[in-house]
Formats: C-alpha cells, structure tokens, sequence
C-alpha cells in the first residue's frame, strides 16, 4: 500500500509526525492538499509564540501530499529547497496548512504552501515556496 493510500485509510496514524502534532488530513486532491492542527501550549517559543518551524513542516506537509498524487506509482519525493516568509502569529486557535503544485517535470516539482489561521480562507500566516527532486521506483 502506498503511502497516499494509508493516509487516506488512516488518516494521522499514516504519519508519525502527524500524530505528534496533531494533524489532520482536510483535503488530498491532484495538486492541492490542506491539513489541519491545532496550536498547543507545547508548541511556542520562549515568547509564548508558536515556534516557527512548526508553519515549515505544516507547510511542507500539505505541499508533500499535493504532489503525491500526481506521482507514479512507487515514485517518492524529497524536498531540495524551500524558503518560508512569516507574515504573522499565533498563540493558539487551529492552522490549516494549504498545499499547490506550481509545476511539474518529470524530475522536479515546484510548489507553494500557506499556513492560514481559523480556516483554509482565514489569515495567511506563511508562506512557503518548495522545490522536490521525484525519485523514479525501480524496476523489478
């Protein structure tokens, strides 16, 4: 089973990580995916704000499951670059992390990702551009 399949079967016990921070799968579709996680009091900085890294990874998690589907069966993908600008913070409420496909070759994928508060419509809190290398499935 593929790991798109799991995370449709499964939900967050597909992904280690979604289930440490508690993230759920809203939406997988060709080329957009959002997720949803609510901001917890372990999640912020030394200042009481959530900690910037978290908007990366929730960014980055949406943008990875927008461009699975997209793939080839057995093809995996692995970020090369991705550059996140901070447009806000939280200290709580819930995140919705919004993933797109900009462009996809057949050996690289550009995409674009939001972390937004409240709702998938809701304030733009990050913004991130990503470029992913495919890594082609071997031939039996």
């Amino acid at each position: 089973m593929s790991y798109l399949e799991r995370v449709r079967r499964e939900g967050r016990a597909a992904n280690p990580f979604f289930a440490l921070m508690g993230i759920d799968v809203e939406e997988v579709g060709s080329g957009s995916a959002v997720l949803r996680m609510p901001v917890r009091p372990d999640m912020m900085n030394g200042e009481g704000w959530l900690q910037g890294g978290i908007f990366c990874a929730l960014a980055d998690e949406a943008m990875v499951l927008a461009i699975y589907p997209m793939l080839s069966p057995g093809d995996t993908i692995a970020t090369i670059t991705e550059t996140t600008t901070f447009l806000g913070g939280t200290r709580e409420g819930v995140l919705f992390g919004l993933g797109r496909v900009v462009r996809k070759g057949s050996r690289v994928v550009f995409a674009e990702g939001e972390v937004r508060s409240m709702s998938p419509e809701g304030p733009v809190l990050s913004r991130s551009i990503a470029t992913f290398i495919i890594n082609r499935a071997r031939k039996q």
